[in-house]
């Protein structure tokens, strides 16, 4: 396969040259490359042609729960967005929580066109305060620990978990979320709850809960990472942790970045998401924390439902958006193109930051690597429409906005795993 005429981001820098792929890798890269006989090629004129992303977050709710998604159409929405690494969360049905189910769905994972590095439970059940025996899963390799949508409501069994990951080397992820704050809201609880006639979510709910946790990081040494932060309170906490040196982590999602809870128009499930969109002081410290380095990483909390959960009232429907195929052309129209942040700045919280959380390799135009890609549009704007997702979840609060940033193509290992002519 030879891509030729795109401005590729090579070692930070666009430079404009083709690119031969044989196999899974790149052969080579050169300022100009003549097509083979029988050759594909794609012609990236115009087009940028970068190093595939890298997701920390997703819930692809397969086992138990493909009305809402599936590992092919999670894997396929994925690749629409760019991204051809994702790690997927251990909320299904059943709960991946014994050694024999969770290399079960690893094999599952497999027949994935992208990458997926799947995450381990905490607890039995998600929870119960019966810890797994992490040990056990360690030769179906877990990319990390977590009961991601349920907090670890008891201190004693979080700081237990926290001491068997740490002998292990393994990292603590955690949904923050003290329960007992909740009180069945479905939006934050600030000067728009009233308004939307909701109990609202406090934000303490979030940072008591951190602040707990950071202690038994202190005390144990246990590596963490933190899902979704969204209150000014939490990204403070984080700072004063590194300051600190304690060996934690966190990432933000685009839609706290990208919307408060002063932009929810009506009572709509498609702005319930846990945690809740937060005020502009909290939006504004999510800012402040992702360009001082506080916030490792964007990561997009990538939540499917179907129409008719979310057609529920707002008590009952569920929580979440889905968030993959919209998460760079969302920061780009509106980070990139409003100068918050540069194209390259943006680039790095879905390329090396993520994988820089656990370790992983980092994707790279070089030869001999492999040959996982991303061609972007950045000059033609499309409008979002239900048809524009390849998600089974449709459940978004940008539908209907005009975007720029569009994936094109998106390559994993080599194969195309995105071409225009998937779209709905």
């Amino acid at each position: 396969m030879l891509i030729q005429n795109g401005s590729l981001f090579q070692n930070g820098q666009w430079v404009q040259k083709d690119l031969r792929i044989e196999g899974e890798e790149i052969l080579s890269v050169a300022d100009q490359l003549t097509p083979m006989a029988e050759e594909l090629v794609i012609d990236a004129k115009g087009k940028k042609v970068v190093p595939s992303f890298t997701d920390l977050h997703v819930h692809f709710r397969d086992p138990g729960f493909c009305d809402k998604e599936d590992i092919f159409t999670g894997s396929l929405a994925a690749a629409h967005g760019g991204f051809t690494r994702v790690c997927t969360m251990p909320n299904v049905k059943p709960v991946p929580d014994t050694p024999e189910s969770f290399q079960k769905m690893q094999e599952h994972n497999a027949l994935s066109a992208i990458e997926i590095d799947q995450y381990a439970p905490i607890t039995k059940g998600l929870s119960s305060s019966s810890i797994v025996e992490m040990e056990q899963f360690l030769p179906s390799h877990p990319i990390a620990f977590t009961n991601d949508g349920v907090g670890v409501q008891d201190a004693y069994t979080m700081e237990q978990a926290m001491k068997q990951a740490h002998a292990l080397n393994k990292t603590i992820v955690a949904h923050v979320e003290d329960e007992s704050f909740l009180h069945h809201g479905s939006f934050h609880k600030g000067t728009e709850h009233t308004r939307l006639n909701d109990a609202g979510i406090p934000s303490i709910s979030e940072y008591l809960q951190l602040l707990r946790d950071l202690a038994l990081v202190a005390k144990t040494g246990c590596a963490y990472h933190m899902c979704h932060i969204s209150t000014k309170e939490s990204v403070a906490l984080m700072r004063k942790a590194k300051a600190y040196g304690l060996p934690v982590t966190c990432e933000v999602t685009p839609h706290h970045l990208l919307l408060n809870d002063t932009d929810i128009p009506e009572v709509n499930s498609n702005y319930k998401m846990n945690p809740p969109l937060r005020s502009r002081e909290d939006q504004a410290a999510l800012w402040e924390g992702l360009l001082d380095g506080t916030i490792d990483c964007i990561a997009t909390d990538h939540a499917p439902h179907t129409k008719e959960e979310k057609a529920r009232s707002i008590e009952n429907a569920p929580f979440g958006i889905t968030g993959l195929e919209l998460a760079f052309p969302l920061l780009y129209t509106y980070a990139v193109k409003e100068n918050r942040l540069s194209l390259e700045q943006l680039l790095s919280f879905f390329l090396e930051k993520p994988a820089q959380v656990f370790d992983l390799p980092t994707f790279a135009i070089e030869e001999g690597k492999k040959a996982n890609l991303t061609i972007i549009d950045l000059e033609t704007p499309f409008e979002v429409t239900e048809d524009f997702f390849l998600s089974k979840g449709v459940n978004s609060p940008f539908i209907g906005q005009t975007l720029y940033g569009k994936i094109e193509y998106t390559l994993c290992k080599g194969e195309v795993v995105y071409e225009p002519t998937m779209s709905c």
